[in-house]
């Protein structure tokens, strides 16, 4: 099966893939060609994330190919199998106890902390992030998107800060088309590219959203 995603902005890409997954047949090669290698990590990721063997190729300047196998019949047992067990596991992990707040997200959308002067909301920002490293209690998660994940880019005055929640077990996502769009792609150097249509699951999962 081959779905042709030139063109369409994430999450659309990571949309079409999933429902070519649905329909395609046990071990049948879903091809999504795309135009950008945002996309392409997201395609990989979505599919690892399933459990599923994934390749990309590169093929022109702006044409990518991401091929993904759907499940066979004998591997999808396989797969329910192993979520019992992980499932299991994160059930043991969950009694241990550490700081971090099941379910508890904080939303970074801008470089500075409220309205009225740029250079005052860049020092609460900075503070912000210093202050929640600093915390007892801290979020599962930190999502970022917008002028937000400039925080998380080389030369950023955030970036220890953010190094230490994530070391302390803090999830750090950052929006890829954001980072695309600032041409900051190359330069993230904490957490992990994301897309919108993860965005909204995890937001919309979340039981409390903290937003500076």
């Amino acid at each position: 099966m081959k779905i042709d995603a030139r063109g369409k902005q994430c999450p659309l890409p990571v949309m079409d893939a999933k429902e070519g997954l649905k329909k395609a047949a046990p071990g049948e090669v879903v091809e999504i060609c795309v135009d950008n290698e945002i996309a392409v990590q997201n395609l990989t990721k979505m599919a690892k994330h399933k459990g599923l063997e994934v390749e990309s190729q590169k093929k022109e300047e702006r044409v990518f190919f991401v091929r993904i196998q759907a499940a066979g019949e004998e591997k999808e047992a396989g797969k329910q199998t192993e979520l019992t067990a992980q499932e299991k596991e994160q059930k043991e992990e969950a009694c241990i106890p550490d700081g971090r707040k099941t379910g508890h997200i904080v939303v970074i959308s801008s470089e500075t902390m409220g309205q009225g002067d740029d250079i005052l909301g860049k020092i609460l920002m900075k503070g912000f992030l210093y202050a929640l490293a600093g915390q007892d209690e801290i979020p599962e998660t930190l999502l970022m998107y917008n002028g937000g994940v400039k925080l998380a880019c080389e030369g950023s005055e955030s970036l220890e800060d953010l190094k230490q929640l994530e070391a302390m077990g803090v999830e750090i996502l950052a929006c890829g088309t954001c980072l695309n769009h600032y041409g900051l792609t190359k330069q993230l150097a904490v957490g992990n590219v994301t897309n919108m249509y993860e965005i909204v699951e995890r937001m919309t999962g979340a039981r409390h959203i903290v937003k500076p």
